[in-house]
């Protein structure tokens, strides 16, 4: 029996210090976040112009390639179209000879 409260005493012990380095870690990671704030706030202020740039940019990348895009996917579509139309004629052509021969078959009604 005492050989399992020294296993309880060694876990707790165990788990004490994981959560002091888990505070200790977690206290310097956000002492090192206040310290560099000030330069990463400083790199932002630096890099907007670019950031702008990029915008504007792909802006009129995007205005030329819009339409060429657009075209694309029309034929994509087209192309989907067909290749799910194209098996579907023996069975269309089908039908209609069906229908033809049914409708040869039925006397016209005169009124």
């Amino acid at each position: 029996m005492i050989e399992l409260a020294v296993l309880a005493l060694t876990g707790l012990v165990v788990l004490g210090v994981l959560a002091a380095a888990v505070t200790v870690v977690a206290v310097l990671k956000f002492v090192l976040w206040l310290v560099l704030l000030p330069f990463r706030l400083l790199a932002a202020l630096l890099f907007l112009p670019l950031l702008l740039l990029k915008l504007v940019i792909g802006g009129a990348v995007m205005l030329v390639l819009a339409p060429v895009v657009a075209l694309a996917v029309a034929v994509g579509l087209l192309a989907l179209l067909a290749a799910i139309a194209v098996p579907l004629l023996p069975l269309l052509a089908l039908g209609t000879v069906l229908y033809l021969v049914v409708r040869a078959g039925r006397p016209a009604l005169t009124s």
